[in-house]
């Protein structure tokens, strides 16, 4: 009898469905709507981060390059020679080549020094922007995403504060799932949110070394046009390296 009672209960109880994707069909097309825009705000932000690492490794690794082998050439032109085409260096050294090339039609010394030292510096600056663009999509994402998310939080939960006045029932099962159900867009605006402030903050310390880099080759080739080829800086190699370490490892022991 006791059993009989307790299979008629449970074919009795109403089955709830509770589940994310139980939400979003409640929800309907908002919650879709902003779940789409997380997700495009995602996707943007890893896409954005990837290309970007990409970019300023590849900068990075040709620094290498330059530092190893530009200034062992005769002439910038021949340096310029062997670094890589449309290549962030290349570039610097073509802009200086083109100064110099213009700056005979300057008539005081002053001018044609200050012509380029502007024409380097704008090849600096262009490079930079290049570097920087996309950043504010990241920023943008890590400081919008919470709210979306938590646009989604509160429509859902007006949604479900709607359901129980309708069904006039404030039992803990009647509130406890929507209300769970919605917090899930706060997590995932978190979730959007955090990697897209972290990659920000990392790609911005990356692009600001390449930028004092780039603010020292500067320096070295206006340098070595206004001497006329006799200033370099001093070539780093591993060999050197290794040779200076020689050299001292006796006179330490002494």
């Amino acid at each position: 009898m006791l059993i009989d009672l307790l299979a008629a209960a449970s074919t009795e109880a109403p089955a709830s469905k509770f589940g994310f994707t139980e939400a979003l069909e409640q929800g309907g097309a908002i919650a879709y709507s902003i779940l789409a825009v997380l997700v495009i705000m995602s996707v943007g932000s890893f896409y954005i981060m990837i290309t970007k690492l990409l970019e300023q490794g590849k900068i990075m690794r040709q620094y290498k390059a330059v530092r190893a082998n530009f200034w062992r050439a005769n002439t910038l032109s021949e340096g310029a020679s062997k670094l890589e085409k449309n290549s962030a260096w290349r570039q610097v050294v073509d802009d200086a080549l083109a100064a110099e090339a213009q700056h005979t039609k300057m008539t005081d010394s002053l001018e044609a020094h200050d012509w380029m030292h502007g024409s380097l510096a704008r090849s600096e600056a262009s490079i930079n922007s290049r570097l920087a663009s996309g950043l504010p999509f990241l920023a943008t994402v890590g400081a919008t995403a919470p709210f979306v998310g938590l646009l989604g939080t509160v429509i859902g939960i007006y949604r479900a504060m709607i359901g129980i006045a309708i069904s006039g029932s404030g039992s803990i099962d009647k509130v406890a799932g929507p209300v769970g159900e919605a917090l899930i867009m706060t997590a995932i605006g978190l979730l959007v949110a955090v990697p897209a402030v972290l990659a920000y903050n990392w790609l911005q310390a990356r692009n600001k070394k390449i930028s004092e880099m780039l603010a020292g080759f500067s320096t070295d080739i206006l340098a070595n046009l206004t001497s006329r080829g006799a200033v370099k800086p001093a070539v780093i190699t591993k060999t050197s390296t290794q040779q200076a370490a020689k050299t001292t490892a006796p006179a330490a022991k002494a």
